[in-house]
């Protein structure tokens, strides 16, 4: 399709994270734009302040007259009033993913791929890149605090640098110069059925690297044995091409000097854990085949201030720590709690976690148990259906039942803050990808509230 033909574009389901991107993107164009979301957010709102109208009823009557292609993600319901007239209206629909494969077809792309990481090394690279003074294109799956956006435009791109999704095997739309791997651990077997269909998927998305590229994958991970591709491994230790040594952790950052392939001293990366090293690696290996300079890799991680919903620290005092963090994934939820181990030891720590989607929590109901009773505490709300219908016997409860601790509970969502208010806490965890992030300001408030009445005795 020829994008730049377009004047009209109407989303379904505009309020999500990469949705919302890709709006931005086309209006940053001078397309008109417009979309759908089943309830209002903060995404939505700055979507609004930006100019983009947003509906939230499904009422036909509401939708603009002139849409020309309609992008849709499957997290909406295709038995919405609004779906039908428009496909009444004879209109062209694409998905996202695909859409993204036609804006990077003609430009030079970064995909950066993992079940774990990727949203983190996407915006790593985004500002390493805008730091040394290159134009990009960045589709990012969270808000980066450097540009309070997942999206960073330029009219005239040198790069995209775009997060590859591999739900819905939505990544395959990409044909990227450089790709990156952070993960191969089990999800979406919604979509897959098995963790080996995914891996395939995987290797897919590797064989689209341009031969002329580089793949860039973490350090242990399999990748196809004929792959024709140029491979470069990172890790923390020294058993990848890339690795990092002089480690030294002081509180909520890490400070480091990288080695192996690639030699960069002195970084200072403000985001604690083990994970988010690695994640650096990722990001610095490609910005250094790109011919950035050392010292600007350098320069960028000492400025890069880290993603809304990443161990995004929103409260901390003498006598409570808040963190709200988008983990939904087991492997994901050990990483953030072992981080917090580390930097709070001693401390009790409370998890308040929204289950994402029927199918994961049912896929994963051990391993989700495994990881949660890493809390001392537990608070399990409803699970976040997302594009799903429930599952008989899936529940919050299943969770609870098979996690071992002595103190777990399950609220609904809008008493939660209230049961908090009566509870004493030391570490606030807040978990999960639904919209456990509308608890957040509520939970921060609460918490201000609190300590200032101890504070006056």
């Amino acid at each position: 399709m020829d994008l730049k033909s377009l004047n009209n574009i109407f989303f379904l389901g505009i309020g999500g994270i990469g949705m919302s991107g890709l709006a931005r993107y086309f209006a940053d164009i001078g397309v008109d734009v417009a979309g759908y979301d089943r309830t209002p957010s903060s995404i939505t709102d700055k979507l609004s302040q930006a100019g983009i109208d947003v509906i939230f009823n499904d009422d036909p009557e509401k939708l603009p007259e002139n849409i020309e292609l309609v992008i849709y993600t499957p997290a909406v319901k295709n038995e919405l009033d609004i779906i039908k007239a428009l496909k009444n209206r004879g209109l062209q629909f694409a998905k996202r993913a695909e859409v993204l494969g036609w804006i990077s077809a003609n430009i030079p792309t970064i995909a950066v791929a993992g079940t774990h990481g990727k949203t983190t090394v996407t915006s790593m690279v985004a500002h390493i890149l805008k730091t040394a003074g290159i134009k990009i294109n960045g589709f990012i799956g969270g808000v980066t605090k450097n540009y309070s956006s997942n999206y960073i435009g330029d009219k005239n791109p040198q790069w995209i640098v775009a997060e590859a999704d591999e739900f819905d095997r939505s990544f395959l739309n990409l044909k990227p110069q450089y790709g990156i791997v952070t993960s191969l651990d089990a999800d979406h077997l919604d979509v897959y059925k098995n963790h080996r269909s995914m891996k395939d998927a995987y290797y897919q998305f590797m064989q689209k690297i341009d031969v002329n590229g580089h793949l860039i994958i973490k350090a242990g991970l399999q990748y196809p044995d004929n792959c024709k591709i140029p491979v470069i491994t990172y890790g923390i230790y020294d058993g990848g091409d890339v690795f990092a040594k002089n480690i030294k952790q002081n509180g909520l950052v890490n400070y480091y000097d990288v080695d192996g392939k690639i030699c960069v001293d002195n970084i200072v990366l403000k985001m604690p854990g083990n994970h988010n090293i690695e994640n650096s690696l990722a990001a610095i290996t490609v910005a250094y085949l790109l011919g950035i300079e050392p010292g600007t890799i350098a320069k960028a991680f000492n400025t890069f201030e880290g993603i809304q919903r990443r161990f995004d620290i929103r409260f901390c005092s003498n006598d409570i720590f808040y963190i709200d963090d988008y983990a939904h994934h087991p492997e994901e939820i050990k990483a953030l709690v072992s981080s917090v181990r580390k930097l709070l030891p001693g401390k009790k720590i409370t998890g308040i976690f929204q289950p994402h989607l029927y199918s994961r929590t049912r896929d994963f109901a051990d391993e989700f148990a495994k990881s949660l009773q890493l809390l001392d505490e537990l608070v399990i709300l409803d699970i976040y259906q997302a594009r799903e219908k429930p599952i008989e016997g899936v529940s919050g409860k299943l969770l609870l039942e098979k996690t071992e601790l002595k103190e777990k509970h399950i609220i609904k969502k809008e008493y939660l803050v209230e049961f908090l208010k009566k509870k004493d806490f030391e570490v606030l965890l807040t978990i999960g990808a639904g919209d456990i992030d509308r608890l957040v300001e509520p939970l921060t408030n609460m918490i201000k509230q609190k300590t200032k009445n101890n504070c006056n005795g």
